[in-house]
């Protein structure tokens, strides 16, 4: 399996300090996670809900991330998930979710539906856990979004 991240040139390296430093939908900050998506175009939209676009980077990078198929994958069903789950800002029990599962450092990724199509998964990835190691993660290659997204 591969999953994708879109993310600005310094911030390519996969080692959760965004998230640790300023948390996110599924980590509080001092949860050191990366968030990553099922496909590119869904990194898109994740990038382009939480980024102004009269502040969009101008030099994004898009980076590529094979999943083993024997390594352990949680999920976090639907079902699951409190009434709102989807609303912004976010209920604070996704982050107590995720960043629960962070510290039990039971597997190095958890799937997550993503608010935006609840139908498609991002992924939190533990850098701190032994099989994080076995990822393998592509160069990171220029990304660009139609202008026309940008309004």
């Amino acid at each position: 399996m591969w999953i994708y991240r879109i993310c600005s040139r310094p911030y390519r390296t996969l080692d959760g300090e965004g998230a640790r430093i300023h948390g996110g939908r599924w980590s509080f900050p001092g949860t050191a996670v990366v968030y990553a998506s099922e496909s590119l175009s869904l990194a898109a939209l994740e990038l382009l809900t939480h980024v102004d676009a009269d502040l969009m980077p101008r030099d994004l990078v898009w980076i590529g991330i094979e999943v083993p198929g024997k390594l352990e994958v949680e999920e976090v069903r639907l079902e699951d998930l409190p009434a709102g789950w989807q609303r912004y800002p976010a209920p604070e029990r996704l982050q107590e979710i995720g960043s629960a599962w962070a510290n039990s450092s039971r597997s190095a990724i958890l799937s997550v539906p993503s608010a935006i199509i609840p139908q498609e998964r991002n992924y939190l990835l533990l850098p701190r856990h032994p099989d994080f190691r076995r990822l393998k993660v592509s160069r990171p290659r220029p990304f660009r979004l139609d202008p026309r997204l940008l309004g």
